[in-house]
């Protein structure tokens, strides 16, 4: 397995063809890139969102061009605190032309899901995010074994086709 960081990422995702589906399934991440943020909305703080400025932009250069993104959380409730924030910071993942889609934990059964993150990239490659026992992020570690790969779309599905849309997550 090939790990890829940095603008390695960004040029794997402005190669997509078609589609980048990223299926989040843990309720919390320590990493120290958003630990600023995370803190300021604990605290009832205005954010400005200045953070991720680059990643949004990113998202906006591979979606206006019809690509689909795609994000699935697979969340416990009641939420954690990171949950709850990360539906407050959707919001602008959304402004860029992402979709995204929450499934409550309870609503599927452990053994359909995977244990990794995962992005899913034009049905052809698998990108688990690799994080240090820390909760510092490290990477993606890429995979095209067509195997690998197929149970990771099985997987895909099974959580977007259960989710709900942000909008209507938020709402209930």
């Amino acid at each position: 397995m090939q790990l890829l960081q940095g603008e390695e990422i960004d040029d794997l995702l402005r190669s997509c063809e078609h589609s980048a589906y990223h299926l989040e399934v843990l309720d919390t991440y320590e990493t120290p890139e958003e630990a600023e943020p995370f803190r300021k909305f604990l605290a009832g703080e205005r954010d400005d969102y200045a953070w991720g400025t680059a990643w949004w932009n990113l998202i906006r250069e591979v979606t206006s061009t019809g690509r689909a993104v795609r994000r699935a959380r697979v969340v416990t409730e009641p939420h954690t605190d990171y949950t709850r924030w990360g539906l407050v910071v959707s919001n602008q993942n959304i402004a860029v032309g992402e979709e995204i889609r929450y499934l409550a934990r309870h609503l599927i059964d452990p053994s359909e899901l995977t244990t990794d993150d995962f992005w899913l990239l034009d049905d052809r490659a698998l990108a688990f995010t690799v994080f240090e026992p820390s909760g510092r992020y490290v990477g993606w570690g890429i995979s095209h074994d067509p195997v690998i790969v197929k149970h990771a779309r099985a997987v895909w599905n099974r959580v977007w086709d259960k989710a709900v849309p942000h909008a209507e997550y938020v709402k209930a």
